[in-house]
């Protein structure tokens, strides 16, 4: 009798067992479903914060480089226009900037006597990330020169070196910091209004190897914003390294902001304002190294830049150069028209 009372009650505990068994591992299996989707949940958020602005961007893309919010689900460019036709292929096809080297280099080149392109660093090939040292397509029989000046403040020079450009027509690329706009906003707009090319040289001359991608976004973005708020004209898509500095992830930060690198194939020590090299130093360079297809890195903050500049200017002319846009380097279209 006893045997038989006993084989039921087993059986209940067994079954009882086994519910709580099936009822527990529902309970962990939900509660890891839980903890996956705040999980997801709490990436997307760190992972969407915004540019210069520091504002979320609801739609998990990183924002252009005025800092603002792209409603569409693509990435705006540079100027600050909204890409609203819906197309991420570009975006779905960049590769992620931390997955590539962040080795820090600095901008180099080997010059020649025989007015032809300079030996440049091969270590990083720059056509991948939109990034140019010299146009070197050049056809035979053209001599385009890119004027380009860096202007991390203002040394009394600059309206003196946009008169001597305004009398030989030449178009040029300033690459601007935010104290730079800020000191002289009239300026920025005398610039644009006479067709230059005013680019992005981040807002505190940062090196770019050495700061994270949150940072990067917020000098490039926040130059830009403050320029359009200061001057009511947008910053052009072109970015100078500060002191040449990068890598292939920040080349690629830049790009994926819709930048183009400018790098340049002629330079001289211009920069150190109680050192000067002389006026006729300057002449000397240009007549020595200057090529068909040339960058020239210029500094507006030398006196011996702004004495030489009209007879630089002159010289190459009648070397039959001519003075073109970095938008007829890269064939763009140009952007960074007035807002009314």
């Amino acid at each position: 009798m006893k045997r038989k009372w006993m084989i039921p009650l087993l059986l209940t505990l067994l079954l009882f067992s086994g519910c709580q068994s099936a009822d527990s591992a529902a309970k962990k299996q939900n509660a890891a479903a839980g903890t996956a989707k705040q999980y997801s949940a709490d990436s997307s958020a760190d992972s969407n914060t915004g540019g210069a602005a520091g504002q979320s961007n609801a739609d998990g893309n990183a924002d252009d480089a005025t800092g603002q919010n792209s409603a569409d689900g693509n990435t705006d460019d540079a100027a600050g226009q909204s890409n609203t036709d819906g197309n991420a292929d570009d975006a779905a096809a960049a590769p992620d900037p931390d997955s590539l080297p962040n080795a820090l280099a600095w901008w180099w080149f080997k010059r020649n006597e025989d007015h032809a392109i300079p030996e440049v660093q091969q270590e990083i090939d720059l056509t991948r990330y939109d990034a140019w040292y010299a146009k070197t397509d050049v056809q035979s029989g053209e001599k385009p020169v890119f004027l380009t000046f860096d202007c991390g403040y203002e040394n009394g020079y600059t309206p003196g070196i946009l008169d001597v450009l305004k009398k030989h027509k030449a178009p040029a690329a300033f690459f601007v910091c935010k104290h730079f706009i800020e000191d002289q906003p009239e300026l920025v707009k005398r610039m644009k209004k006479e067709g230059h090319v005013v680019g992005n040289h981040t807002a505190n001359h940062i090196c770019m190897p050495e700061n994270d991608e949150r940072t990067i976004r917020e000098e490039i973005a926040g130059n830009a914003d403050y320029m359009k708020e200061a001057t009511g004209y947008e910053m052009d898509p072109f970015f100078r390294p500060p002191k040449g500095e990068y890598s292939e992830r920040t080349l690629q930060i830049t790009k994926n902001m819709g930048y183009t690198t400018i790098f340049w194939s002629l330079a001289y020590p211009d920069y150190d304002v109680n050192n000067q090299p002389g006026a006729d130093y300057v002449i000397e360079r240009f007549d020595k190294y200057i090529h068909p297809g040339a960058i020239p890195l210029i500094h507006n903050i030398s006196e011996s830049n702004a004495q030489a500049l009209d007879t630089v200017l002159t010289n190459l002319e009648k070397e039959g150069y001519s003075f073109l846009s970095l938008y007829e380097l890269t064939q763009d279209s140009p952007s960074g028209k007035k807002t009314d």
